[in-house]
């Protein structure tokens, strides 16, 4: 499966973004869809799955009830919205794809699909 990960751009404190992840020679019901981010001098990080099995979302500490992942299975496509938005969101933001067991959804090398990566900047 191909990934292509989308949406990224400039916002300031306490605003919103939504970014795209469209899956291509796969479908996003047959894989768990993960979103990582890595800030400059930082690991790359876990942000938010959602499970291919249940539908299951899974969101770090950090972003819980700020960050909302949703797969549409028509437009096979996972989206990740972002609100409340904060200067430490600033990240490149990726998407990946795997089927990792539920104590490895955070892993990211239980995913083995990455997308290019998109820029998000939040600042005044």
């Amino acid at each position: 499966v191909q990934l292509q990960a989308s949406g990224g751009g400039l916002v300031q404190p306490g605003g919103s973004l939504r970014l795209s992840c469209a899956a291509s020679g796969g479908t996003v019901r047959s894989y768990t869809i993960a979103w990582f981010r890595q800030a400059p001098g930082k690991e790359r990080e876990f942000v938010a799955t959602i499970n291919r099995n249940n539908n299951n979302a899974y969101y770090t500490d950090s972003v819980k009830g700020r960050f909302t992942v949703s797969r549409d299975i028509r437009e096979n496509t996972v989206y990740l919205q972002m609100n409340s938005l904060k200067p430490e969101d600033t990240a490149v933001y990726y998407c990946a794809a795997g089927r990792p067991i539920l104590s490895s959804l955070s892993n990211r090398n239980a995913y083995y699909h990455w997308g290019q990566g998109t820029q998000v900047t939040v600042s005044s």
